[in-house]
């Protein structure tokens, strides 16, 4: 793993930049020189930066008495959360398949069963007389427990899709009511009862309500499991990076307080909204993996202002200034892309932007004003602990890896063509099997294959006819005759992709029909299926709904939403490293850039998730499919993380530009300075990615294993071969903008632009202050470079 590189040149050893200017402990700002066009209009915002650092610095240790009651605060309001979370979230509440539903479970609660009971009657046949007996037995008990509705069997109804082939296996299908968190505390209380044995027959409990209740179960055990993976393993990383245990403590501690703190809104959110239980994966992997970044970036800028000889307040001046600015930029940038979410109508994704936009948040915020008050207090103690030194053998690496990032920057630039064109055919390439993605809805494959209720379902599946689990319901409703009825049966049955057509069932002025499609329940044919019979001609209104009408309206509603929630990414992030950068250019890069680094991510989905590959491997049983609001919140948690590099990256060279309006030396310095960080940092979150990924849950394995490759791409190829060379090839014009446009940067823009550095008189400096030792290439070290990586840094 490459090293945070070494620390900056002060502004006034570079080219073109004024020595003159100071920063009191106050953090007021001075003056710079160099081209002029970063110091324009900064002065008030420089002035409110160091307003900042005294209100931040002021009180440290009350602050961070004030954190530590709020996070225990949160502790105690964010706990039992994960008990009243959601597992479901996929379909469109305004759809028509919801209304049908909902008006089925108020009037025809049978036509609705979420709870099926596998009957296995061994070598004996189900229709045994014994067999029958147990069977009628275990019905009417259901039938009579509280909270259970709608119950029927084969042996009440004689339906051939609810006995298999084989005639050995039946089923018990009923309605468990309530809402979710309802639902499942009754089927807490009847599962144990009816599991098992019972006379001759041998019972196993299946159905859409078990589906959901044991992925919630299992994904609250593997997030634990995750947790208990990634922290130890993080925290390794990171003292490998920084070389001081105390420095490394402070990232995790900024992450758990960002964790915590989202809990405590998720549970807040519950008592008014639905939120998914597949959130909290989120919350643990952005809290941990963007905590991370912020403080690597903080810490790290801190250590360098110290190993200069600068006071510690003054150095958190600077520190806030330069790498605040931009840790407050890139939250923003990531919290636009999660919230693009909000714009869907299911709750699925409207969750992780809730939890999403909470997370980054408080961990910008918590890297803002706690970590600055924890390291006014620690001072030079930051770089203690250097528990490497128990691992340093042989030849040391001064630079810190500084070096090979500008030398791979200066070789890119000079084969900017070639690199530019070999590595977007590259990231097309691999995106090509997203071609053949096709859609479904997430069922009990998502599950262990050693799961109950996903055997109950894979024997349904295999043995009986039709899809019992993925009939299409049709509600009537308007007065009719028999007769009318009749006619409007034999239509239907009539259509290509029918198996059978029961019903109907009479109510009142409504009526029910269930069609069985020929084929699985969500396949191409059924979504046909829902089409033809929402066109057929009825003397009467008429809902359809089933498994595959939701996922019909819920791909309807993602195509009908996306280019509202793809523009405010496109616009919001334009307008954002527009006020970084100043130049029109840069944003549309930084756009096309971003989106085409999530090619290999999308491509590995299909590849892996939906056509099996590497299912043994990897511990998944594959549907063929890929649930319909996956690849949404992977572009927008997978973009959101690419702009976070990439602010990292162009600040840098934006501040470089602007001192010494040498374009190509910019780029190679930008690249130089944030590769190693922009490096680490990705590897560390994509650890945290790789821990939920080992959930046995598949969307989540897919979600965590897919944003770790996205991240990595970004990081080693894009942010490290497409960005400079695309930037060699449009030159001095990338730094292009109109007149008014430019004003207006110059005005409201921002940048993660260094003021001078100040003069270390307000403080005495002790004899004590830690200077990092070299260490070898394996363990680069985020502390002072040496001179002669300064010499070179400087050109």
């Amino acid at each position: 793993m490459s090293e945070v590189d070494g620390a900056d040149d002060g502004p006034a050893k570079r080219p073109g930049r004024d020595p003159g200017g100071s920063e009191g402990p106050g953090g007021g700002t001075g003056t710079g020189g160099g081209t002029g066009t970063a110091s324009a209009g900064r002065t008030g915002g420089g002035a409110r930066l160091g307003g900042w650092t005294r209100f931040v610095t002021a009180r440290p240790r009350l602050s961070l008495l004030v954190a530590l009651l709020l996070t225990a605060l949160a502790v105690v309001a964010g706990s039992g959360v994960a008990d009243r979370l959601g597992s479901g979230g996929w379909e469109d509440p305004t759809a028509q398949s919801t209304y049908a539903t909902k008006a089925l479970e108020r009037e025809f609660p049978a036509s609705q069963p979420n709870l099926l009971l596998l009957l296995d009657a061994g070598a004996a046949s189900v229709d045994d007389p014994s067999v029958a007996a147990e069977a009628k037995r275990i019905a009417a008990r259901l039938a009579a427990e509280h909270g259970v509705t709608g119950v029927g069997s084969y042996w009440q109804s004689g339906s051939p899709a609810l006995k298999a082939r084989d005639g050995h296996e039946a089923l018990i299908a009923a309605r468990i009511t309530g809402d979710e968190t309802a639902a499942a505390d009754t089927l807490d209380r009847l599962a144990p009862s009816y599991r098992g044995k019972s006379g001759p027959v041998e019972v196993e409990v299946g159905g859409p309500i078990a589906v959901r209740h044991e992925m919630q179960t299992t994904i609250k055990e593997d997030l634990t499991r995750a947790e208990m993976i990634a922290l130890p393993v993080t925290l390794l990383l990171l003292v490998m990076v920084f070389g001081s245990a105390v420095a490394a403590l402070l990232p995790l501690g900024v992450g758990i307080i960002a964790i915590l703190g989202t809990n405590a809104v998720l549970r807040g959110l519950t008592e008014v909204t639905d939120v998914s239980v597949f959130a909290m994966n989120l919350t643990t992997a952005l809290g941990l993996g963007l905590a991370i970044d912020y403080a690597l970036f903080i810490v790290r800028r801190f250590r360098e202002e110290l190993a200069t000889g600068a006071p510690p307040r003054a150095a958190i001046g600077v520190t806030l200034r330069t790498a605040g600015r931009t840790v407050l930029f890139s939250s923003l940038t990531v919290a636009v892309s999660l919230a693009a979410m909000l714009v869907f109508p299911q709750y699925f994704l409207r969750s992780f932007a809730y939890a999403g936009i909470a997370v980054v948040l408080l961990a910008a915020a918590a890297a803002l004003i706690l970590l600055p008050a924890a390291l006014m207090l620690l001072g030079d103690r930051v770089n203690s602990l250097d528990l490497r030194r128990l691992f340093r053998r042989g030849r040391q690496d001064p630079s810190g890896g500084g070096a090979v990032w500008g030398r791979t920057a200066a070789l890119v630039m000079r084969r900017a063509p070639l690199f530019a064109v070999a590595t977007t055919a590259g990231l097309i390439v691999l995106g090509l099997p997203f071609l053949g993605v096709k859609f479904g809805t997430a069922d009990d494959r998502q599950l262990p294959s050693g799961a109950e209720s996903h055997i109950v379902q894979q024997h349904i599946r295999d043995g009986f006819p039709g899809s019992p689990g993925g009939a299409l319901e049709v509600l009537a409703e308007g007065s009719a005759t028999p007769t009318e009825y009749a006619r409007y049966r034999e239509r239907i049955a009539a259509l290509p992709e029918v198996l059978r057509v029961d019903g109907p069932l009479v109510k009142g002025d409504a009526a029910y029909f269930s069609v069985l499609p020929k084929g699985e329940a969500v396949d191409e044919g059924a979504q046909r299926l829902v089409g033809e019979l929402r066109a057929a001609d009825a003397p009467f209104g008429t809902s359809v709904t089933g498994t595959a009408a939701v996922l019909v309206d819920s791909k309807h509603a993602i195509a009908d939403r996306l280019p509202w929630a793809a523009g405010f990414i496109a616009i919001v992030t334009l307008l954002l490293v527009f006020l970084l950068t100043g130049s029109v250019l840069i944003p549309v890069q930084a756009v096309l850039l971003n989106a085409l680094s999530l090619t290999a991510m999308f491509g590995a989905v299909v590849w892996v998730f939906q056509d099996g590959h590497l299912s043994g491997l990897l511990d998944f049983t594959s549907s063929g499919s890929i649930e319909t609001t996956l690849p949404v919140l992977m572009f927008c948690v997978a973009f959101g993380l690419s702009m976070d590099y990439g602010v990292f990256l162009l600040s840098r060279i934006k501040e470089e530009y602007d001192h010494t309006g040498d374009h190509r030396e910019a780029v190679r310095f930008g690249l130089q300075r944030t590769g190693g960080l922009i490096t680490a940092a990705a590897v560390i979150l994509a650890v945290v990615m790789v821990a939920i990924g080992t959930s046995r849950v598949a969307n989540t394995k897919m979600l965590g294993l897919g944003v770790a490759l996205a991240v990595l791409m970004d990081a080693m190829v894009v942010r490290s071969l497409l960005v400079p060379a695309v930037m060699r090839l449009t030159g001095k014009a990338t730094w292009w903008a109109p007149g008014p446009l430019r004003r207006f940067h110059d005005r409201f823009g921002l940048s993660e632009a260094e003021t001078p550095r100040p003069a270390p008189a307000a403080e005495p400096v002790p004899d004590t202050v830690s200077r990092a030792e070299p260490v070898p290439d394996a363990v680069p070290d985020v502390s002072a470079e040496s001179g002669r990586d300064r010499a070179e840094a400087r050109g």
